[in-house]
């Protein structure tokens, strides 16, 4: 946990990037308003906090990288203290997330220590779908769960679905500001980098190139060209060198971070695209949803009089006259 006494907000971005020098492209991520609204409007335990917040920004690298309005769904299903994970990005740029738990279970595991996001997962499955809307097929690919991390997960993803050499990196920080008074406010910062091997990358796409700063060294300047094989090796070895910290520091830029691992190969960073906390739930949505009920499965929802309905994303909470449920609902 670390502890300033003025957080950064405003981060909520994907950045995409390109490696010349090394063929690869990629996209960071910055997360802070984003995963600390949901958070908090769930106040899930800490340890389970943590594991959203790297699902989220895991999602967030992928499904920012859809080309259409569609939506990129990661969900997981465990035998695990945390049975089930949804984060849904709607693509261009909201994302909204939920978690549900065994009290007992996670209870046990944080009395053993055992609160890493593998940890609470166990065994089960990580299904990643991308839907193009109603009338385009879906993709669904499956990934097991065996002890793995998010970010294994993701590698076995990549490599069973794209078949393309890629490195995910997420790490994930609580912030703690002190107040004057009351409580010490606390905050949240999710970061991550991904970077995918694409020795035949496209080069016309608008960019800027990334400032080389004061270095003194002209040589570090210069775009340095290696083989195909000798290019992931190399860049798998700077991605390694990340520190969690270094994805999460507000103070340390999407920008900065990539000049740091790849000044010597020619960086260029592509317009920034902004992730926002935004939930598609409506009471139009909810309406329409029990068009798909017969009206004696809506008496079984009336009750005190009310069909109460509350979204598991953002919690808000909704109430039907059973009279006007009747009217929409499948006779």
């Amino acid at each position: 946990m670390t502890e300033q006494t003025n957080i950064v907000s405003s981060l909520d971005r994907v950045l995409p990037f390109q490696v010349d020098g090394l063929d690869v492209r990629g996209r960071m991520v910055h997360l802070n308003e984003t995963v600390t609204g949901i958070i908090q409007r769930h106040n899930y335990p800490d340890a389970v906090n943590r594991l959203l917040a790297e699902a989220i920004a895991l999602t967030s690298l992928l499904g920012s990288s859809l080309k259409f309005e569609g939506k990129f769904i990661l969900q997981v299903q465990s035998k695990g203290a945390v049975n089930m994970l949804v984060v849904d990005y709607n693509a261009p740029d909201a994302v909204r997330a939920y978690v549900r738990f065994d009290e007992e279970a996670l209870k046990q595991r944080i009395e053993k220590g055992e609160t890493r996001p593998e940890q609470l997962l166990g065994e089960g499955h990580l299904v990643m779908t991308i839907d193009q809307g109603q009338y385009m097929n879906r993709y669904q690919g499956v990934v097991v769960l065996d002890g793995k991390s998010l970010e294994d997960a993701a590698h076995a993803y990549f490599m069973q679905s794209e078949q393309l050499p890629t490195r995910v990196r997420l790490a994930v920080t609580e912030m703690v500001s002190k107040q004057d008074e009351g409580p010490a406010k606390s905050e949240w910062i999710a970061g991550g980098l991904l970077v995918q091997y694409l020795p035949h990358s496209s080069e016309d796409i608008p960019h800027r190139d990334l400032h080389p700063g004061d270095h003194p060294d002209p040589e570090m300047q210069k775009t340095h060209h290696v083989t195909e094989a000798d290019a992931w090796r190399e860049c798998e070895a700077l991605v390694n060198t990340v520190d969690d910290h270094e994805l999460t520091d507000p103070e340390v830029s999407a920008e900065t971070l990539l000049y740091r691992l790849f000044h010597e190969n020619g960086p260029r960073v592509f317009e920034s695209m902004p992730i926002y906390d935004r939930c598609t739930c409506s009471r139009e949505r909810i309406s329409d949803m029990f068009k798909t009920f017969d009206p004696e499965e809506m008496k079984d929802m009336v009750v005190d009089g009310k069909i109460e309905v509350t979204c598991e994303f953002c919690s808000t909470h909704y109430e039907f006259d059973p009279e006007d449920v009747a009217k929409v609902a499948k006779g």
